[in-house]
């Protein structure tokens, strides 16, 4: 497996690889790996990438200067371990000021589809997840880039950008990878106590019960939002959103539904989980 640091290097790794004939497949990261992120090595294979590159880099851009930034778990030497385990090709983790050299000042941003749900609570963080990923693309050159759907707005987002642009990748969402009690993986889950653990099953136990409800039969967005929003409310600190909305564009929907996503933004103490159930 090969490690590099430096933007120009791992362009010409993967023009090389092209070169050689492999479908290069990405798989973009912010470290602290776990199963979720493996997946999607695993899916890139699937999907026929016959090379993969697994980025690790904590944007800054993506965080608001109240958010966990400072405090986001960096387990390099352990990540790159995973990735040999796994079968990455290349790992591209760029040295500090690479991304954004001293002078940089050049922004992508998305419209609509960045305006509700998470763009209401953290308004500068698509903005900073479409640059940064426009640059990995343009660096990595035509690919499938794989992007787990636990960060369903994201990944829809992205999806966005690269039919807009042009861009030559293809864009796969691999779906949520959850603990065996339902809790979806995530990097911050290790910011819970034990306690706080417990309880932010709360939205497993809602997300678990609307799905129920939608294979009984029940099509009405409203009463969908409700059942949901019962099990998070009692066992989380706050609550930014629990929205159903179109799969597609986001836009929260009314009355009954032929298809839905339910997005869930909470707080529990100190960390923020999101998570979310796509019905059909």
């Amino acid at each position: 497996m090969q490690v590099v640091r430096d933007p120009k290097t791992f362009r010409e790794a993967c023009e090389a690889a092209r070169a050689r004939g492999a479908r290069v497949g990405l798989v973009p990261t912010m470290g602290a790996l776990h199963e979720g992120h493996l997946s999607l090595v695993d899916r890139a294979k699937h999907e026929g990438a016959t090379f993969v590159a697994l980025t690790i880099f904590v944007n800054p851009l993506q965080f608001a200067a109240h958010e966990d930034l400072g405090r986001y778990p960096r387990t390099l030497e352990a990540d790159l371990e995973a990735c040999r385990s796994r079968g990455v090709d290349l790992v591209f983790a760029p040295e500090d000021g690479s991304m954004y050299p001293p002078g940089f000042q050049t922004e992508v941003a998305v419209g609509e589809i960045t305006k509700r749900w998470e763009g209401v609570h953290r308004p500068s963080h698509f903005a900073g997840v479409t640059t940064v990923v426009c640059k990995l693309f343009a660096l990595t050159g035509p690919s499938v880039a794989v992007f787990g759907r636990k960060d369903y707005q994201q990944w829809r987002v992205i999806e966005r950008m690269t039919l807009d642009l042009d861009l030559p990748i293809d864009v796969v969402g691999h779906p949520i990878v959850r603990e065996e009690d339902g809790l979806a993986l995530s990097s911050r889950n290790r910011y819970l106590s034990p306690e706080e653990r417990t309880r932010a099953l709360g939205i497993a136990r809602g997300l678990h019960a609307a799905n129920e409800a939608w294979r009984a039969g029940m099509r009405d967005a409203d009463a969908l939002r409700a059942i949901v929003r019962g099990p998070v409310e009692s066992a989380f600190d706050s609550i930014d959103y629990v929205a159903v909305a179109s799969p597609r564009t986001l836009e929260p929907l009314e009355g009954s539904a032929t298809e839905a996503v339910i997005l869930v933004a909470a707080h529990v103490g100190r960390t923020r989980l999101i998570d979310n159930l796509e019905l059909a």
